[in-house]
């Protein structure tokens, strides 16, 4: 298989040369220079593997790049650009079809991404790894490839009012074609999910339950444990959207029990264009194909088809060779480091960010203080009175350099529930550090006195 270089944290980075800074928008001013033994053991995670983005090293008009756009995208390390260049370079072919040396190198690059994906998740076994474009389009293939065989007039789809728009249009179109209803979870005062409701709407009319494991609003988290028990006693299927946690913090499938769970590569330091589904592998045998085409077949004949054996009935035509192998490059990165690592690090990064913001005069935090007991991911959605998020998002670009996100953060449903339209979000990722919250927060600051002083 085809391997590139990978560096570990916390070991001493070995990348040096400083390059000059420029302070043209949008040119890369360079790698940063390798800490000294006494720095990295002083240095936090962030600082430790921070210099393994170039793309973080970049000046917009003077001011260093800070970003804090991680909940729509994360960058990635050199590791993962260097895998998916050598791929291209070196062996670039297509998988599972051809007998000859690149195609077979491809094949075994490809399969073992799997297997990486399936290890990092502890899925029971890889079989039930399936590829798809994004975490969209896997809860995509259930919605159509399940719910159209599986759900009829007066079944029930329970959701939350927070989920991701990925994650509620494709049961809307289900339930429209089957007649089954949807049923929403409301918020508490604490802004989180009802979990006392949820458990409530629970019957045996129920025959699926669609949940975030992390809210990418809220940045709260869910007991999928607990909502898994609660479910398989009425006999529903739980469907866990964990884009914004398996980036974050260990993720055991076979632990959580859920049916069904999806992510995405490119907020897991990977490339964009794929994604990966779980499902038990006894249920996935039981589905129907979701796609059509080249790979998903046994055997095709003038009237009729036989399907393959998951995962591949689910992966119809050419995948994304390339993207899948540098998902096995991030896994290997993030692996690397450790997700326990990265997760108490992000818990105490979370707890910096929110109590930063939350000293700001005017801003309004969405979601559940952190506590000992229940730590916040490393986001936070806010407002500031008065003004509107897209003004603070633009304007924390073009004279800060800091990069944020504006608007409904596809939860329009969620923001609508909390009485807004819109709303600004900082989210961060372990290559962050306190001192870009501490820059973030003084632009904040900078951005609301200039725009208030418009008015």
């Amino acid at each position: 298989m085809a391997s590139a270089a990978l560096r570990c944290f916390p070991c001493p980075a070995t990348i040096g040369g400083l390059v000059k800074p420029s302070s043209r928008r949008g040119r890369c001013a360079a790698a940063v220079a390798a800490p000294s033994r006494e720095a990295e053991a002083a240095a936090s995670l962030g600082d430790r593997t921070r210099v393994e983005f170039p793309i973080l090293h970049q000046e917009f008009d003077g001011a260093k790049l800070i970003y804090f756009d991680n909940g729509a995208t994360s960058q990635k390390p050199v590791s993962v650009m260097n895998t998916l260049d050598e791929y291209y370079r070196s062996y670039n072919s297509n998988v599972h079809r051809g007998i000859h040396a690149l195609s077979a190198k491809a094949t075994d690059a490809y399969e073992s991404a799997r297997r990486k994906v399936a290890n990092f998740v502890n899925a029971a076994d890889s079989r039930e790894i399936v590829f798809t474009r994004n975490a969209t389009e896997a809860i995509n293939l259930v919605a159509y490839s399940w719910g159209l065989s599986n759900l009829k007039q007066g079944d029930e789809i329970v959701l939350t009012v927070a989920e991701h728009h990925s994650a509620i249009v494709p049961w809307q179109f289900v339930s429209q074609k089957t007649g089954a209803t949807l049923k929403y979870v409301g918020l508490t005062k604490e802004e989180i999910p009802d979990i006392e409701q949820l458990k409530g709407l629970l019957s045996n009319k129920t025959k699926i339950v669609v949940v975030h494991h992390v809210s990418n609003v809220l940045g709260s988290m869910l007991p999928i444990e607990e909502i898994v028990t609660w479910s398989s006693r009425v006999g529903a299927k739980v469907l866990v959207d964990a884009c914004q946690s398996v980036p974050h913090m260990p993720v055991d499938v076979q632990k959580l029990g859920a049916d069904f769970l999806v992510a995405s590569s490119h907020k897991m330091c990977g490339p964009t264009g794929v994604g990966f589904l779980h499902g038990k592998f006894e249920i996935l045998s039981s589905m129907e194909p979701f796609l059509g085409g080249g790979e998903m077949i046994a055997d095709v004949f003038q009237d009729k088809s036989t399907y393959a054996e998951p995962p591949s009935r689910f992966e119809a035509g050419t995948p994304a060779i390339g993207e899948a192998i540098g998902l096995g490059a991030a896994i290997d990165y993030l692996s690397c480091i450790g997700m326990e690592q990265i997760h108490e690090y992000e818990k105490e990064l979370a707890t910096y960010l929110y109590e930063s913001l939350h000293s700001v005069p005017n801003v309004r935090i969405y979601g559940p203080a952190p506590s000992q007991s229940d730590h916040r991911a490393p986001l936070c959605s806010f407002n500031v009175t008065n003004v509107h998020p897209t003004d603070i998002a633009e304007i924390l670009d073009l004279q800060h350099g800091v990069a944020i996100r504006s608007g409904h953060h596809c939860a329009q449903i969620l923001h609508r529930t909390l009485g807004i339209n819109a709303s600004a979000r900082a989210s961060l990722h372990f290559y962050n550090t306190k001192e870009e919250v501490d820059v973030f927060v003084h632009a904040l600051k900078a951005t609301i006195d200039f725009l208030t002083s418009q008015h």
